[in-house]
């Protein structure tokens, strides 16, 4: 059992540690960018029903989700052939590089940002393709769950069990 003092890690589901300087900038920037300018709640590390994981996921006022791949290098991007497999649980995809980065990299119908630690800006919008009522529904619970599950890893620091985590 726990014990009630710990003083682990307060955020360990923001992070799984592969993440680089680099990469955790980015993601701050992005996050901030979404939330002041386009009033999104933002989520990192959201697990997908296909076994993947998106490094951020946002949610607009209206429901509206957008996953952001965060790519901190050329390497990062060219090793990477899981992206396409990310729009299947989004209504708009972007790329998202930091400012060191050459945007010619990323595919030229696809979104782009750019972020440092500060903030972001959007470089090419991304093409919309709404999601089927049935995998937003999915999407939503699964964020509301995620959401209140967070909430309660940092509530209860003495936790017993992680059953379902992460979901």
């Amino acid at each position: 059992m726990a014990n009630s003092d710990s003083t682990e890690p307060l955020m360990p589901f923001l992070t799984d540690g592969r993440q680089s300087d680099t990469a955790l900038k980015v993601q701050r920037g992005v996050m901030r960018f979404l939330r002041e300018v386009h009033d999104m709640a933002c989520f990192a590390e959201v697990p997908l029903a296909n076994g993947r994981r998106a490094d951020i996921l946002a949610l607009a006022p209206k429901g509206e989700i957008w996953i952001v791949e965060i790519k901190s290098s050329v390497t990062d991007y060219r090793v990477d052939a899981k992206w396409p497999q990310y729009k299947d649980f989004c209504d708009r995809f972007y790329f998202c590089k930091p400012p060191e980065l050459d945007a010619d990299i990323f595919p030229a119908d696809e979104g782009l940002m750019v972020a440092d630690g500060h903030g972001a800006e959007i470089l090419r919008p991304s093409a919309i393709d709404m999601l089927a009522a049935s995998r937003r529904k999915a999407m939503l619970l699964k964020l509301a769950r995620l959401g209140a599950d967070r909430v309660h890893w940092l509530m209860d620091p003495a936790r017993t069990s992680l059953a379902g985590w992460p979901r």
